[in-house]
Order: C-alpha cells, then structure tokens, then sequence
C-alpha cells in the first residue's frame, strides 16, 4: 500500500526534495552487529507541514534483503542501521544493496531517494571443518602400533588465504603435516606410556589470526597375557529355600594385562545350572532358582557341584575352578492333608462314640529332616462342635459325642456342620494347616406328608375359563428338612367326555380346571389328591361344586324362515300363522324377551307376546305405504333377537350375565296386480343349461318313461272309480218343508295385544295375559225365517244384539253392518239343507268328491 502511495505521489508531480543527504552511498564491513550505524540523514518538511505523516520508510531494496532498518536519532534526523537478520557476509552474500527510502509530511509531500550500501571485506578467522568443527574427537590407537597417521584434520580460511597447522604440547609423541595430518611418532607400551594424550590443534592464516581444537588419543591395551583365579575355597554350604539374588560366594580372579584398571574378565558356570548363575563381570556367585531340599533330586543327593570359568574375551585365555554346596534341610513345609477338605455322612440319632475319620492317614509333612516333619491335631473348632471331638492329638481321630435329632426343636437344625482341625508342626516355627470337615447329618424320612384337611371343597362358575386356579391344596411333613412334596390326582377327575378334567401343580398343590365345566351335566366333581415325599403319601378328598350361571343361549326353532305376504294384508294379522318357540337349558320359559334388531324398516313388525314366553307370534303391526313412498323396499331381511332377561331387574341387569338368540326372517311383500313398484337398475344373469345324452345314463330316460306310464295308468283307473260311483248314487234329497234355510259358521279370532314394562320385583309371574283363543260361534237356526230371528240367535250365543259391533262380521244379503275390525275374521259361510249334511261322514276322497257334486 505504501509502495502504491509513492508511486501515486510520482505520478501526480506532487513529489519534493524532503530527504536531505540522499541520494548517497555508504560502505559497512561484513560481519557487523545488529544495531550499527550505516548512514544518517535529515528530513525538511514543507512549510505548510506541521510535521511528517509517514516517517521514512524502506519500501524497496535491490537486491532484497531484510538486513537494513532506520531508527530516528531525535528530530528530523535518522539513521540507517543494520540489523542482523542475517548477518552480512562477504564471501556469501551481495556486495552492495539498494534501498528506497519514502517520506512524506503531514501537508501530503512525498520524497523518495535511493540509498547505496557496499559491503566491505573483512579478514576473518580460518574455521575448522569436519567433526573437529563440532566435538572433540577421540582417536584410540592400540598399542604396539608402528609410527604413522592416525587422523587428518580440515580448516578453511574465508578469505581463501593459505593456512597453517601446529599441534601442541610439543613433547607429545604425535606431529601433524601442512595438509593437518596427524601422526605418531613412536610405538606405545600400554603397560610403559600414558594411556591416555589430549592434543591441542591450531591453524592460523597468513595474517595470524587462528582458530583452535582438541583431539583425544587413547591408547589400547592389547591382551596378551592368561588370566588366573584367585578364589581358593572350594567347598560352600547353604540353607534351602533361599530367596533369588541371595550371594553364596565372591568369585575372584585376575588378568596381567589389566594391573590397576578395572577387570576386563568374563566369569560363567561352565555346565548350565537352574540354580546358581554368576556375574560374568563381577564373579559374584547368587541364586536364581528356588533350591528345595525336600524335591527330588535334592531330596536324595542335597550336593550341587559347579565348574566355574574365567576368560578374556580377546585372547581366549581362561582358567577353571570348581566349588560344591552343599545344600541344608529347614523346616520350610507346614503338614499337608490330601484331601484338605473331608465330607461325612451321618445318619440322625446315630448312637455316640462312633469313629467317623482318622486324620493322620491323610496328613503328612514332606520335610526331609526329622525333626522337621513331626505334626499333631489341635484346635477343633465350627459351629456344633459340642457334638464332636477329638480322641487325641496324635492320631487325630473324629468321634461323635451326642446325639443329632433333627426333628428336635431343641437342636439348631443344622443339616451340615462345618468343622476345622488345625494340624500343626512340632518344630520351630510351627507351620499349621486348617482341615476343613464337612459332617453331613442325613436325615431319615420318619413322617408323612400331612393335610392341613381332610378334605376340600370349592366352588367354582360354570364359566370359569380353563386353566384358572380354583383352590389350593396344602400337605406339610413333619421331617426337617422338610421334604419336598409332590401333589398329584390319583382319582375321579375325568368324566365320559374328557379323561381330565381338573389340573393339580405338582409342586404348589394349585388345583386348575382343564375342560369347561358345564352344570346342566354334572353339578359336583369329587375326585381324590395325593402328596406324596417319594417315600411316603397321603390323600385327601376334593369337592368342586359348580355354581350355575346364565351361560346357555336361547334356542329358538325355526332359526331361520322366508315369508311372503300380500301389500295390503290387514294390520294384527299372524303373518302366515307364523310363530318362534324357544329354549334355554338354564333360563325360565317366562325370562324370553322378543325384539326386532335390524331390518325392520319403519316399524312394519312386531312379535307378540314380546316378553314372557317362549312362544311368539309374528304380528303386522302398521300398513305398507308404497304408493306415498314411504316404503319402498319389497324384501325385509330380520335379525330378531331373544334375550333371557324379562325377569331381571335393571339394576341387575348391569352386572348379571345375558344370553342373546337370533332368528333371521326373510319376508317378500307381493305388490297388488295395479300396483306400480319401483325398480331399481339390476344386471340379469342368463343361464344356459344344455343336457346331452351320455350313452352310459341310458337307465334315466327308461326310469322316466316308465314312471309316466305307471302314474298315468292309476289316474285312469281312479277316475273309472269314481264315474261309477257318481251313476250309481241318486238324486239328492228334498228338501223339508221347515228346516233352515241358513246355515252360518263364523270364525271369530280375539286377540287382546298387551304390552307391559316389566320389572322384577322379587316375585316370578306371567306379565302378559294369554291371548283368548279363537272363537268359534256357529248359528244354526232351524226355523228362522227372518233376519230378526238370526239376530236373537246370535245375541245369545256371541253375546252381542246387533251384527255392527267389534263382534260382528259382514254379511252377505244386504245386512248393513260396519267395517271388520282388525282382529276379526269370518272364517266361512255356507246355506246348505240340512246341519248334518255341512260335511261328509265318510273320509274317503270319492266321498268327498260326491259331497261337493251334492253341494
């Protein structure tokens, strides 16, 4: 950014004489310190300034270099100062720079002058090269080496000047050349001359400076001579077990060529050893291995022999020396039982005194010295050790001293007593092991299992889902510890149906039942349960008592019918004398209830009675509407359901099971001839059946054919029959001057339909009052004449003095009455001659035919 200041101030012609003393040239020797003054110069600002704004500024150097700074002096003055990064250097670097220096002042005068730096040469010291240039090196020399170069040293002289070697002390027994090789001048004796020569090494340049370095010439001892042990004994004795690293002996020996330097010999066992080794350095004899006396081999020859052996590694002369230990018996092993844990079976109420283990045959000490492997029995000790002791310390026998009665409340009820012994060494210091006895106290089975009763009951829902828990069974024994029981059903728990029927857990005695119980068959199970404790058993009885509940659906027949009736059937009509019967294998005749579920569109149907018998009639209950398309489906499909519930209250009826029967009617309305119905779009399915005569079916047309012929040959024979009849049988009868000449017979159905909201409460009765049953009225007026006297006849018999009542029927003749209610019908109406001539005596078809010719 500076740069492109300057250049801009250039460019615009805005630049001024400000720097004073440049452009110039100045001259600083290579090699100068950070911080010395190369040039000086002064800055002069225009008038109009009040003072520099950029102070003077090295923007630019050629070559460049970072070697340059300005530092100002006080004032308007500077100065140009190097700054040893890097360090100016003749040989190396340029011998002159550039440097642009910029100024301007605070009224927007810029000056820039270029100052000139020439280096100049300086003579330096010589320098060494090489790794005489950085350490001293050591040069090592054996002895009885003949005279000649051991080394040669480099130096060079920056200023390419011709150099100078010298080598001081003097006296030494080395010189080195013009070219810095460095030579002996004698053969050396190690044993005679020093071993050891520091040699100082100077080069100097013509002008005298110089520069010097250090090299360490060590001289060799060559090994020449035999070495020889110096160790006399030879015979060592230790304990056993001693610890790795322990020192037995200090092996010595010596070598001529070392006399007062450190041992350069090389000690070793000669025969490879497990339990020994040697310092090769030192001769330092220690263990390494664990020495046991009472292992074999020791166990029978306790003496270890070495061969020991001394070197120099550089001649291979060597000397051999042999030692043996002996190694001593401690008393290091504290008695072993095997095994150290024992496991006894006792019987409870086993009589005292009896031997139960002799300890002693399985405890030993493997010491090999007597005095050493003497044991005896101690310290018995463990929870119920009251009943055990011990017949001496010696033998270490185990007796019991008491009786064990694990049924008694008095004892701990302990089934296994765990038992210590201490075996313990005679000698010092007393090595000890603990043996672990483990008496098992064996129960005996002594009681059987016992029922908490002697029997059971339980009662239990006829509905209860196979599998549920319905009691427990409990059987205790009386022996510690208890055993385990087993229940099991040893009898009567299976029907004709089902093998089992009832489940029992083995080991919780949890009775669960495994096939639906069902009280309208069988009301009660007894069947028989054994514990049982593998040894001994007992049983007990169990009684289920299934308790009833409303668990069977009503079953209504027909389940399913089709009906068809005429559009304008008259409304209370039995529908085609249409009714349902219905049962439940555990409900009253007088719990059914009746209703229409689903289908029943604008409420053409009813059921009546609705609730309280297991009988109804389908009733039509309102007019079909076609014509004002109210109605307008021809086909009802009705899901009537039956409830077993008309004698539960409502309270109970929120938490007392109900059963739900269905029948499903299907009822077609057949439209009058003029009625128009309404379709609605259909697709018809055309259905081509087409039937071929298969050779091997040539029976079904013969079976045809004389079928046809037979029924025909009967027909004809019956009608001969009847032609005959008819000619042989006379005129009928007159008739007598003064019998009836009316004959009327009327069906008169009253149906009184009652519907009542019935509540249970707490007394069973029949809330619908049974329909009274068709009425028959027959008037035979036998020497009525006139109207008047059929209507007192019809007073007295239909309890009714005119024919327009609820009771009346409309007649033919002219009788003015008013129209039929709902719920009569006139059944017939026929004028014959005589009442004993309304129908025939005789049941035969042929009598039946000549009746109606008669008629």
């Amino acid at each position: 950014m500076l740069l492109f200041l300057v250049l801009l101030g250039v460019v615009s012609g805005k630049r001024h004489q400000l720097l004073k003393g440049l452009p110039a040239t100045s001259i600083v020797e290579e090699n100068s310190a950070a911080g010395v003054s190369v040039y000086s110069f002064n800055v002069t600002v225009s008038p109009l300034a009040s003072g520099v704004a950029v102070l003077p500024t090295i923007v630019k150097s050629n070559p460049l270099t970072e070697a340059f700074g300005i530092e100002p002096k006080g004032g308007l003055e500077f100065t140009v100062i190097t700054t040893g990064n890097p360090v100016l250097d003749y040989e190396t670097m340029p011998k002159s720079f550039d440097l642009q220096i910029f100024v301007e002042d605070t009224a927007g005068r810029t000056d820039l002058n270029i100052l000139t730096i020439r280096v100049k040469d300086k003579n330096e010291h010589p320098v060494f090269r090489g790794n005489v240039a950085i350490q001293t090196v050591t040069i090592y020399v054996l002895e009885r080496t003949p005279p000649g170069r051991i080394y040669q040293v480099y130096a060079d002289d920056p200023e390419n000047a011709k150099l100078k070697y010298s080598l001081l002390p003097a006296t030494v027994p080395f010189s080195i050349t013009e070219s810095g090789d460095i030579s002996s001048t004698k053969e050396f004796d190690y044993e005679k001359d020093p071993h050891s020569y520091f040699l100082n090494i100077t080069v100097t340049d013509p002008d005298g400076l110089n520069s010097t370095k250090t090299v360490n010439v060590n001289i060799i001892n060559i090994n020449d001579e035999r070495p020889y042990f110096t160790t006399k004994q030879r015979i060592y004795r230790i304990p056993e077990e001693q610890s790795p690293g322990t020192i037995v002996a200090n092996i010595t020996a010596k070598d001529p060529d070392d006399e007062d330097s450190p041992s350069r010999l090389f000690y070793s066992i000669q025969s490879s050893n497990r339990h020994f080794s040697i310092n090769p350095a030192t001769g330092v004899l220690q263990v390494t291995g664990r020495i046991d006396r009472d292992a074999l081999p020791l166990r029978l020859h306790p003496n270890i022999s070495l061969t020991l052996w001394v070197e120099d590694g550089l001649s291979n002369g060597h000397d051999t020396h042999e030692i043996t230990i002996i190694i001593d018996d401690v008393n290091d092993n504290s008695p072993e039982c095997n095994p150290s844990d024992f496991w006894k079976e006792v019987n409870e109420n086993t009589t005292p005194g009896i031997f139960h283990v002799d300890l002693r045959n399985y405890c030993k000490d493997i010491d090999v010295d007597p005095s050493n492997n003497q044991f005896r029995f101690t310290g018995l000790s463990g929870f119920g050790s009251n009943n055990f002791a011990l017949e001496s310390t010696v033998s270490g026998r185990l007796v019991m001293n008491g009786t064990i009665d694990l049924e008694n409340s008095a004892n701990p009820r302990i089934e296994v007593y765990s038992l210590t012994v201490r075996v313990q060494d005679t000698a010092h210091p007393n090595y000890s092991n603990i043996i672990y006895i483990y008496i098992r106290i064996k129960p005996v089975n002594e009681f059987s299992p016992d029922f908490r009763n002697l029997s059971y009951v339980f009662s239990v829902s006829e509905i209860t889902k196979v599998g549920s828990s319905i009691g427990r069974v409990h059987a205790i024994d009386e022996d510690w510890p208890p055993n385990v029981i087993t229940y099991s059903i040893v009898a009567g728990a299976g029907n004709r149906d089902y093998t089992n029927i009832f489940w029992i857990s083995p080991t919780k005695g949890d009775v669960r039942i495994l096939a639906r119980l069902d009280y309208e068959t069988t009301q009660k199970h007894i069947f028989t349960v054994q514990a049982s404790d593998q040894e001994k058993s007992t049983t007990a009885s169990v009684t289920v008592n299934v308790l009833e509940v409303n668990d069977e659906e009503p079953v209504c027949s027909p389940n399913f019918f089709s009906l068809q009736i005429p559009v304008d059937l008259a409304i209370g009509t039995n529908i085609n004398g249409f009714r349902i019967e219905c049962q439940d294998r555990d409900s009253d005749p007088r719990s059914f209830r009746y209703f229409i579920n689903e289908g029943n569109e604008n409420s053409h149907f009813i059921f009546s009675p609705s609730a309280g018998s297991n009988t109804s009639y389908l009733i039509l209950a309102s007019r079909f509407d076609y014509e004002s398309g109210l109605d307008t489906n021809w086909i009802y499909s009705l899901r009537v359901h039956v409830t077993d519930d008309n004698l539960v209250s409502s309270r109970d009826k929120t938490t007392r099971l109900i059963k739900t029967g269905t029948v499903t009617l299907s009822i077609r309305v057949i439209p009058n001839p003029t009625t128009d119905t309404t379709t609605t779009p259909a697709f018809t399915l055309v259905m081509r059946r087409e039937n071929l005569y298969s050779p091997s079916a040539w029976y079904v047309p013969f079976v045809i054919t004389a079928g046809a012929l037979l029924l025909l040959g009967l027909l004809g024979h019956l009608g001969l029959l009847l032609l005959a009849r008819l000619r042989a049988r006379g005129p009928p009868a007159r008739r007598a001057p003064h019998t009836a000449l009316f004959h009327f017979t009327f069906c008169v159905s009253s149906q009184t339909m009652t519907k009542i909201n019935t509540v249970f409460d707490g007394e069973a009765r029949d809330p619908v009052r049974t329909p009274h049953p068709c009425l028959y009225c027959q008037l035979s007026v036998q020497q009525s004449q006139s109207l008047e006297e059929f209507t007192t006849h019809h007073k007295a018999l239909c309890g009714s003095s005119t024919l327009n009542s609820s009771n009346g029927a409309g007649l033919s003749a002219g009788v003015p009455v008013s129209q039929p209610q709902p719920v009569l019908q006139m059944c017939s109406l026929a004028e014959v001659t005589r009442p004993e001539q309304y129908r025939p005596q005789s049941d035969s078809i042929l009598h039946y035919w000549h009746w109606l010719l008669e008629i």
